[in-house]
C-alpha cells in the first residue's frame, strides 16, 4: 500500500487525502484574508499581482498558464485589478487577440506595502523555513504527477 492511500475501502471523510488537501486550502485562504484585506485585495487578485510583478508585462494567456487559470476566471480578475488602477490592459498593435497586463505606477507601489505578506503567513503557518520548503515541494510533486 502506497503511504498516501486510505486504507482499503475506506470512505471515512478524514482518511481522504483530498479532504485534508481541501481543508489546508481553505484554511490558507482564511489566514490571508486579514493580511491581504489592507492591500486591498483578494487572495485570487495577490496571486495574479504576484505573477505580474514576478514577470512584468505578459500576455493574458501566459498569466492564465502562470496562474492554472483558464480565460474566463482570469478575465474579470484582471478587470477588477484595472479598475483599481494596479494593471493596465492592453491589445498588441501586431495582433489585435493578444492582451498584454501589466502593473501601472500604483501596482508596482503596492508591491512594496505586499512585502511583508509573505513574512506574516510565514508566521500565520508556524512553521519552521525548512518545514514549508519541504511541504511546498511535496505538493509540487503531488502537482506534476496528477497533471
Amino acid at each position: 500500500m502506497n503511504e498516501i492511500d486510505p486504507p482499503a475501502g475506506s470512505l471515512a471523510l478524514d482518511d481522504q487525502l483530498c479532504f485534508a488537501l481541501y481543508s489546508a486550502s481553505r484554511a490558507v485562504t482564511a489566514a490571508y484574508r486579514p493580511v491581504l484585506a489592507e492591500l486591498g485585495l483578494t487572495y485570487p487578485q495577490y496571486l495574479t499581482m504576484l505573477a505580474v510583478w514576478q514577470r512584468g508585462e505578459l500576455p493574458m494567456k501566459e498569466l492564465g498558464a502562470a496562474l492554472g487559470m483558464d480565460y474566463g476566471t482570469l478575465s474579470p480578475l484582471v478587470k477588477r485589478l484595472e479598475t483599481a488602477g494596479l494593471v493596465r490592459r492592453e491589445r498588441q498593435a501586431g495582433d489585435e487577440r493578444t492582451i498584454t497586463v501589466a502593473a501601472t505606477e500604483q501596482g508596482e507601489a503596492l508591491r512594496t506595502s505586499a512585502a511583508q505578506v509573505p513574512g506574516a503567513m510565514g508566521r500565520a503557518y508556524g512553521m519552521t523555513a525548512e518545514e514549508a520548503d519541504e511541504l511546498r515541494d511535496r505538493l509540487r510533486e503531488l502537482t506534476d504527477r496528477l497533471s
